[in-house]
């Protein structure tokens, strides 16, 4: 389950990376609730919803414009230095949000701003963080698993990020929150600044980013077995958007529990709790067969889980159900990122895992905003619901796609030797007789 921590850049990553999404998850979740306390105060729950929905949409919107050209310029630029440089951006990001809210001068509109300057650096960062893996990790065979580890150790971070927050939040301030964040990213920066990479060869002479973008879209979107999974992780995206977007106001709606944002933090860090049981139940496959059909399950249960947690306003009730919405949601991702590496060819891998994170994280701030704008009309329960049904039919149409899907991805599986080629040709012979 361990075994590409044995290569010493990924190992040094992991750690760094480790003690940095912490930081990182910490102010998330105390980003929302800061929106909610500072819209509340200055006005209605109207203006909640709608303000949750704004900074959730500027903080994940670059990366829907900006990914693709992002994709190309990483494959242009020495990964390693943009990684560096990204970190130290987001370090300078956190140091200002931390001052401004220690000063007491702190307001939405600044946290939007913020927030925007943060998705352009995420939009750069997360491609070259996504193909830098190939080059931390020499040994091909392991690469499968460094991307479970990775997910694991994001979703580790998403566990205790929130329940820190939310402990600090209620007995602190979200000032100290930012401060700490600030300082985490110290680690991931010297974990990079100590690797010792092989130099690069000289690279061909490169056509315009415009001519390898639109080939990168061909490809992409022309086999497919890509395109219906990026279909699917766009969808469930859009989707899952109403519950991170709306928890805290299903957070201050809950009874039997702990109060504020005591509340919000342990359920988020529920969400966190079963997303690192999805990570490390993807760590401990021992093959990518079969990932097609555990993505549809883990879409319906994460369907199943947002409209339980939306019916209940029981705090103890609705902590298994954000367990298991986690657990499904971290499946579905990191088994489509896991495929995609698969089956896409080493010449197009960024283009394609930057079209991956551009539906992942660039889908989710439209739904994001429509479900900000919907709460507070409808009310937030009755937009949860309606988004959970979303997931539950992208699911079953990605379900009635795997019959065909798994035709064009088996020669795929034969000539990486993931299946032996004889197993192959009696699967197909089995199709024939029927």
């Amino acid at each position: 389950m361990l075994r590409a921590l044995r290569h010493r850049n990924f190992r040094l990553f992991f750690c760094g990376q480790g003690l940095s999404l912490i930081g990182t998850w910490m102010t998330k979740v105390v980003t929302y609730w800061l929106v909610y306390d500072l819209a509340s105060r200055q006005g209605n729950g109207t203006q909640a919803a709608t303000m949750l929905g704004v900074v959730s949409f500027v903080s994940n919107v670059p990366m829907f414009c900006l990914a693709p050209f992002s994709g190309v310029l990483v494959d242009r630029f020495n990964r390693h230095h943009v990684l560096i440089f990204t970190q130290i951006m987001a370090m300078l990001q956190s140091a200002a949000l931390a001052v401004l809210t220690l000063s007491g001068l702190i307001n939405i509109p600044q946290v939007i701003g913020l927030a925007l300057f943060q998705g352009i650096i995420d939009a750069l960062d997360a491609p070259a963080r996504v193909s830098f893996l190939a080059v931390m990790v020499d040994d091909p065979v392991d690469l499968p698993n460094a991307i479970a580890l990775q997910s694991s150790i994001f979703n580790a971070a998403r566990l205790i990020g929130p329940a820190i927050g939310g402990l600090l939040l209620a007995r602190f301030s979200a000032g100290l929150c930012f401060t700490i964040d600030a300082f985490s990213y110290l680690a991931v920066i010297a974990g990079l600044l100590a690797m010792r990479l092989k130099p690069r060869p000289p690279r061909k002479q490169q056509s315009n980013v415009g001519a390898d973008l639109l080939a990168g879209t061909k490809y992409t979107f022309g086999f497919p077995p890509l395109r219906a999974i990026l279909i699917l992780v766009g969808s469930i995206s859009f989707f899952a958007s109403a519950q991170q977007t709306l928890m805290p106001i299903l957070a201050a709606r809950m009874r039997n529990g702990p109060h504020g944002a005591a509340t919000f933090g342990f359920l988020m860090a529920s969400i966190g709790v079963g997303a690192l049981v999805g990570a490390i139940y993807l760590a401990s496959r021992r093959t990518v067969v079969g990932l097609p059909r555990v993505m549809c399950v883990a879409a319906l249960l994460l369907g199943v889980a947002m409209s339980c947690i939306a019916m209940t306003h029981n705090f103890y009730l609705a902590m298994p159900f954000c367990a298991i919405g986690g657990c499904g949601l971290v499946t579905l991702f990191a088994s489509g990122n896991t495929l995609l590496q698969t089956i896409t060819e080493d010449a197009m891998r960024g283009r394609v895992m930057s079209f991956f994170l551009m539906l992942v994280a660039g889908v989710s701030p439209f739904g994001s905003l429509l479900a900000g704008w919907a709460a507070a009309r409808v009310g937030p329960e009755r937009v949860v619901h309606v988004y959970a049904f979303g997931t539950l039919i992208a699911g079953f149409f990605f379900l009635r796609k795997l019959p065909e899907l798994r035709k064009l991805v088996r020669p795929i599986y034969v000539k990486k030797g993931i299946i032996p080629e004889v197993a192959m040709g009696l699967a197909m012979d089995e199709q024939d007789e029927r």
